[in-house]
């Protein structure tokens, strides 16, 4: 039975088509797995050519029985060698295409390089805006699917308080609700598109290691395990009075939602209380200026400007160095458009399925904050992780 219904690729491929028409580009071909899945409905491994005239042609190395299951397009092909693919363009297109559009943001430069010998007489340019473009605004039926991921999330944090205990390790800790999502039917991977970015479910952390800067891409990081993972969840023993930051992922068939709680075993420092507190001030702001036709960089600014006023610039978004945004777009990837950040060119449009993650360092002692995923609807932001806000205190 096909993955995603053949009306709704059909009408990806269509608002793709409309953006290579205004590129002036001949056909795009796509190898990134999510961008193939995105407009195919198959993870398997393929090349997916879609031509600016005619139809799509998902040409598969492996398996091109799974592809034929996954997949309702009407041109599934067994493509084993780089030859066959280049034959099955040039029949497509009538020749060799004048310009190809590829994902120029996640292919690696040796893979550029066979294509370019595979047609010397084409232009190749970057076609990843406008794929990630296209993919920026869901669909009802994409945001079906993200309202299951919210619900998979709320019921994970809602069985915090059977798992979370005094004296258990945060490695621990993390495998105990990582079970829990996955009888649930969690994928455990979640998908990044940004260059040497990993995530595995998320981050759990404690105390200081709430403190701990690292490589990855959002406001927190952590020690990790070890040096070559190193963010998330480490080996230290979670005590009582000190924040314990859940932020993880659901995942439902492909999608993904984006939270963040916290969770204290005995009463938290009044400072944790007011920081939280003005977080979820921000968040407030920021939904409430939320609606279409709002410039994303506003909103930035406007989160910036309350935690300065507050006196809390410092440590907002991280610390020593603070991330440039306080949200971001998700979807089948966690690092999707918009960008609600630092000089963002985007504008909110009905259908942005957006996390906002206000969030505050406090260097050797933790963090406060919230994170939350938003769809944007012509009323304005809606949330859809819906378990409570406030500090959670067991």
């Amino acid at each position: 039975m096909p993955s995603t219904p053949l009306a709704e690729l059909e009408n990806r491929i269509q608002n793709l088509k409309n953006r290579m028409e205004e590129e002036k580009i001949d056909a795009c071909l796509m190898v990134q797995k999510t961008d193939v899945f995105y407009f195919s409905g198959t993870g398997q491994d393929a090349h997916l050519l879609i031509p600016l005239e005619g139809e799509p042609a998902l040409m598969v190395r492996r398996s091109i029985q799974r592809a034929y299951e996954d997949s309702p397009l009407r041109a599934v092909i067994s493509a084993a060698s780089l030859n066959q693919i280049r034959d099955e363009i040039r029949s497509r297109c009538h020749g060799d295409p004048k310009t190809i559009g590829l994902e120029l943001d996640v292919l690696p430069v040796n893979n550029f390089r066979v294509y370019e010998a595979l047609f010397p007489h084409t232009t190749f340019v970057d076609a990843s805006r406008i794929i990630r473009e296209t993919r920026m605004k869901k669909s009802a039926y994409e945001i079906h699917l993200i309202e299951q991921a919210a619900r998979m999330n709320d019921d994970l944090f809602g069985s915090v308080k059977n798992y979370l205990k005094e004296g258990l390790s945060e490695i621990e800790f993390a495998g105990l609700l990582e079970a829990h999502y996955r009888k649930r039917g969690h994928q455990g991977f979640v998908r990044v598109r940004s260059f040497n970015q990993e995530v595995f479910y998320g981050h759990i952390m404690s105390g200081a290691n709430l403190a701990i800067p690292s490589c990855s891409v959002g406001p927190t990081g952590g020690p990790g395990p070890h040096a070559l993972f190193p963010q998330g969840a480490g080996k230290k023993i979670i005590k009582r009075h000190e924040p314990i930051q859940i932020d993880y992922v659901g995942v439902y068939e492909g999608y993904l939602v984006d939270q963040a709680r916290t969770f204290f075993l005995g009463e938290p420092a009044p400072e944790f209380l007011s920081v939280h507190s003005l977080a979820l001030a921000i968040q407030d702001a920021i939904v409430r200026e939320s609606r279409i036709g709002t410039r994303a960089e506003e909103l930035y600014d406007i989160a910036v400007a309350m935690a300065r006023d507050a006196g809390r610039l410092e440590g907002f978004l991280g610390y020593p160095a603070p991330v440039p945004f306080v949200g971001h777009g998700i979807g089948l990837e966690l690092d999707e458009l918009p960008i609600v950040g630092k000089k963002s060119p985007h504008v909110l449009e009905e259908g942005m399925v957006i996390a906002l993650e206000p969030k505050f360092i406090f260097p050797q002692k933790g963090l406060a904050g919230i994170e939350n995923t938003f769809v944007m609807t012509a009323k304005g932001l809606e949330k859809i992780t819906c378990f409570d806000d406030s500090i959670q205190v067991l």
